[in-house]
């Protein structure tokens, strides 16, 4: 049976080959362009995630015990801030292939064993965890760069449904980071595709749940955008929410970052 391990890689090759056929046929009018993330151009949002893969792969490739010398974060950020459009776009090209590279090269064993120390959280996590958060930067900031160029454009249906699964289990602990459960006055339960969410004193996703209070309609895509801030007018359209809640009402729980 194919690990959830090995299912977030596999999602995360499919996310890359998608952004890497877009990349290299678009103009220098285009990688200017306003992104989904509206702070960002397209080359920006580029350059976050090559920025990311830069960063995100030398604590994967240290767990499985290659030697790395690591560069400090603000070091990094500010070479790819101050990197033209293009070369921020062939960066992320180079070093989300890199990292990749890496995590696909890594053996079953270690695949289901391997701790990652992360520096930003307060214990090392399994090497699962670390591709979830990997794939939910990705899978959203894909979404940034081809919703300028396509306005019905929504986040890859393969990837949406595994971060819904990864949501109730490793990646649980992102929602606290996600969302702010004290803008609801009552207690709600939410019926999302493939789960339920739940929003009283802290915020879960579970697999299921009898008698929800409310219902999301709408495909997976649209709830992980949701929580990351980006089910907004226009990109919104077909979505709603029924019930003991509204979708105005949950877009203030999970406002973005």
């Amino acid at each position: 049976m194919t690990s959830l391990a090995d299912r977030t890689v596999a999602a995360l090759r499919a996310e890359h080959d998608v952004l890497a056929e877009l990349a290299r046929t678009l103009t220098d009018d285009q990688l200017a362009a306003t992104s989904g993330a509206a702070e960002w151009t397209v080359a920006q949002v580029f350059s976050h995630l090559g920025s990311g893969a830069e960063i995100g792969r030398a604590p994967i490739a240290k767990a499985a015990g290659e030697t790395v010398a690591e560069e400090d974060h603000r070091t990094i950020w500010d070479r790819w801030d101050a990197s033209a459009p293009r070369a921020q776009v062939e960066g992320f090209l180079e070093h989300n292939s890199r990292w990749l590279d890496t995590v696909e090269a890594l053996t079953p064993e270690q695949r289901s064993s391997l701790t990652v120390e992360l520096g930003f959280l307060p214990e090392p996590v399994p090497l699962v965890t670390a591709l979830g958060m990997r794939l939910s930067e990705v899978a959203n900031h894909s979404w940034d760069v081809r919703v300028a160029f396509d306005p019905e454009a929504g986040v890859d249906a393969g990837s949406a449904g595994l971060l819904v699964e990864l949501l109730t289990g490793p990646l649980g602990f992102l929602l606290g980071f996600f969302g702010k459960a004290a803008e609801l006055p009552e207690p709600v339960s939410v019926a999302v595709p493939g789960a339920a969410l739940v929003i009283d004193d802290a915020i879960a996703v579970v697999d299921d749940l009898e008698a929800p209070s409310a219902t999301f309609e709408g495909p997976a895509e649209a709830f992980v955008r949701l929580l990351s801030g980006r089910l907004k007018a226009p990109y919104d359209q077909g979505v709603s929410v029924e019930g003991s809640v509204n979708l105005d009402d949950l877009r203030r729980v999970f406002p973005g970052f």
